[in-house]
């Protein structure tokens, strides 16, 4: 079964290169978001950074470094029931747009890949897919605008890298908490190191 997912010689060989992935963040389904929200912020000293509505879904942000926006998110929706996969998903940082493009031409026509979409997050842009198996993959770079989150905005990845940035650009300047990112970082971690009593 294994071997119907190899890719021919000649595809591996017009494949561009495999850029290096950063394992960055993680998202949780959860049966009781504000039991786990707590226990992660009482228990394991996260921030939270941000919170909203997806999908219909709440999600909250939680972080410990002012440079991640999120380490971990937490989604409600998880059925109190055995056999539901409650991870989100597992997301990959790569270094630009340009990657997260790599990315999606090397998977978006891979058997068994599905459930695909490139999202503007307003401070990042994602390219989000399901492997053979069904678990949610998310590739992503940051960019260097902050926006109120949670954004789900579409991304055509099929653009060129600078069109991608201009049009992001004008759409994130319309949106609330539109700032650089940087002055986001400074509050954040000006109100981490409030709670924790250090830098």
């Amino acid at each position: 079964m294994a071997d119907d997912f190899k890719p021919s010689a000649s595809t591996r060989a017009a494949l561009p290169p495999a850029p290096k992935l950063a394992f960055a963040h993680c998202g949780f389904h959860c049966v009781d978001l504000p039991t786990m929200v707590a226990f992660y912020k009482r228990a394991l000293g996260f921030t939270e950074t941000d919170r909203g509505v997806v999908r219909g879904l709440d999600i909250v942000f939680l972080s410990w470094d002012a440079r991640d926006h999120h380490q971990v998110a937490l989604v409600s929706g998880r059925p109190d029931l055995s056999g539901f996969n409650h991870i989100n998903q597992l997301s990959f940082r790569v270094p630009s747009i340009h990657e997260v493009q790599a990315v999606y031409r090397r998977v978006k026509d891979e058997p068994g890949v599905h459930d695909t979409r490139g999202t503007n997050h307003g401070n990042a842009f994602a390219w989000y897919f399901r492997d053979p198996e069904g678990n949610r993959i998310e590739v992503y770079c940051d960019t260097p605008w902050y926006i109120t989150q949670p954004c789900i905005e579409a991304l055509d990845l099929s653009k060129p890298a600078d069109v991608v940035l201009r049009e992001a650009e004008a759409f994130c300047r319309g949106m609330p908490g539109f700032r650089p990112v940087a002055e986001w970082e400074a509050q954040t971690k000006a109100k981490i190191a409030a709670e924790h009593g250090a830098d």
